[in-house]
């Protein structure tokens, strides 16, 4: 009885408005290392329909608190769908995250929980943007996270293209693709079908609302330059925790306070330098540990400490290292301080055990982000690239996804 009447709290401490945007809610210090993901190691979830998606986090606080998860599906601009949940459920969410287990032979101390997607209680029946919400035992959100559910309904082929514009030659890449429908009939496809292009899984940069340039039959063809462009970028950086005691070629040195602390050596301004192919894996990380058989509950928290040297482009503005680790997040925890002392820019981030891809990027007064004054940007670095195509049927009341295409531009071609 305790339990139907905290989910019906729950349900009703949290009404959902139509219309407005959902964004991703980041968690507060105590929560960390959320892994979200299908059956990929890429930790954004892009499964079929019917196929499992998982959940893992770890809570520092160790007292094995309550946690509840609720399911949105929203449309393709992410504002909550109108359809009921039995529209678009079978079952009931709004229950508790069950699988859970204290760490055990760790400096710091967490618990740690799972969840996977569908299970007994609850199985998402139509494809589309989807939103997971973790609440806690007040009814409060403590994150979010999107995922996507799809059907092969299309065929999606897709290219990565030096641009055309000279101004960006160098810089920017182009995906060019087109949508063969062959499970489904298109009868107007430039009202009924839209597109959303990512670059690493990575939503800020995500684009929207690109029509066909042309349609050929059932097929539509994007080969645009502009309107499909992406700064290249550059490869993230990189280092692994899995053994604690081993210095590497990044770590210069460790110590060992009430935690490990792991040194790396001073990361350099790449913008000015030529490029070099440094194997990546996109911004994500692993986790994993030497020290025992379970990662997830075996691996060691340590502080890592990052060092950048203090440059005029800097200025006054705020420098950040962000990935997939903190969901490219920034916060007072990643924000970097000048040590007059050394001359560089530092942060120190308590991170699980594994092999991490970080970045620096640099937010100016004016509020926007500079992701290449550090690192560079270059039109050889290897991105991956996942189109998303939408249908909205005349007379259907939510956006399906019935589609999906991917390139990568380790193969890029003028």
């Amino acid at each position: 009885m305790r339990l139907i009447v905290k989910q019906l709290i729950l349900l009703l401490a949290s009404p959902m408005l139509f219309g407005q945007v959902l964004e991703e809610v980041n968690p507060p210090k105590n929560i960390k290392t959320i892994i979200f993901k299908g059956n990929t190691d890429d930790q954004f979830p892009v499964v079929k329909l019917g196929e499992p998606i998982f959940l893992e986090f770890d809570d520092l606080t160790a007292r094995e608190a309550d946690y509840y998860y609720k399911i949105i599906l929203c449309d393709y601009d992410w504002t909550p769908s109108t359809l009921l949940k039995s529209q678009y459920l079978s079952g009931v969410d709004n229950q508790r995250i069950i699988d859970y287990e204290n760490s055990y032979n760790t400096l710091q101390a967490y618990s740690n929980y799972r969840l996977t997607i569908p299970n007994q209680n609850v199985r998402p029946t139509v494809s589309g943007n989807y939103m997971l919400e973790v609440y806690n035992d007040s009814y409060e959100i403590v994150f979010s996270r999107k995922f996507i559910i799809y059907q092969d309904l299309v065929s999606v082929g897709a290219t990565v293209k030096r641009s055309r514009d000279f101004n960006y030659i160098d810089e920017k890449q182009v995906v060019q693709f087109n949508i063969r429908a062959s499970g489904i009939q298109l009868v107007n496809p430039k009202k009924e079908v839209k597109v959303a292009i990512l670059q690493n899984n990575y939503w800020p940069s995500a684009l929207y609302n690109i029509p066909p340039q042309f349609t050929i039959g059932n097929e539509l063809v994007y080969k645009y330059d502009q309107e499909t462009s992406f700064y290249g970028g550059n490869e993230y950086l990189n280092f692994d925790t899995k053994d604690l005691r081993a210095p590497s070629a990044v770590i210069s040195r460790i110590e060992m306070d009430r935690l490990y602390n792991h040194y790396l050596f001073p990361d350099i301004f790449r913008d000015q330098r030529p490029y070099t192919y440094y194997p990546d894996i996109n911004g994500d990380f692993v986790i994993r540990t030497l020290q025992g058989d379970d990662s997830s509950r075996e691996a060691e928290y340590s502080i890592v400490h990052f060092f950048l040297p203090y440059t005029p482009e800097i200025g006054l503005d705020e420098v950040y290292v962000i990935g997939k680790f903190n969901n490219y997040e920034m916060t007072d925890e990643n924000k970097m301080t000048y040590n007059d002392q050394s001359g560089y820019m530092e942060a120190m981030i308590e991170m699980k055990q594994g092999f991490h891809n970080y970045k620096y990027v640099i937010k100016r007064a004016e509020g926007d982000l500079d992701f290449n004054t550090v690192s560079g940007n270059f039109h050889f670095t290897e991105n991956n690239y996942m189109i998303l195509v939408y249908y909205r049927n005349f007379g259907d009341l939510y956006d399906s996804i019935i589609g999906i295409g991917s390139a990568n531009s380790r193969n890029i071609s003028n």
